[in-house]
């Protein structure tokens, strides 16, 4: 049913864009431009025009059957389970001889790597 609405849907805003595109442009916006034309869509000969009430019935049904859609795939899918599989878990708790500040462990052993094993974890240098 869904994907049958869908498709109508599809069929419709293409009609639509069809019907808007083949309409007279008047030179401004709703007809009003150009001194108030009696063509104009205000006036009575244009509200009766074919491509004005073909493009108020097809607005209207895309407007309807977007409501009608979006009520269905809230129903459809909706009310389902949270997914807590990447849930974060409690930070974890540094071991009692570990150092409090985790950059100046890194930094330690960056030293020490380096093979200046008397440099002190704090006064290590930024590289510029």
């Amino acid at each position: 049913m869904f994907t049958f609405l869908l498709v109508i849907q599809a069929i419709i805003a293409a009609s639509l864009v069809g019907v808007i595109l083949i309409q007279r442009s008047e030179g401004g916006g709703l007809g009003m431009g150009g001194g108030g034309s009696p063509g104009g869509l205000m006036s009575a000969r244009g509200a009766a025009n074919f491509l004005t009430r073909a493009t108020t019935g097809l607005a209207i049904a895309f407007v309807t059957l977007s409501i009608i859609l979006a009520a269905i795939a809230s129903v459809r899918h909706g009310g389902g389970e949270i997914d807590t599989s990447l849930a974060r878990t409690p930070a974890q708790t540094a071991p009692q001889g570990a150092p409090a500040d985790p950059l100046a462990a890194g930094a330690a052993a960056g030293a020490q790597a380096a093979g200046n094993e008397t440099a002190p974890a704090g006064d290590v240098p930024l590289a510029q």
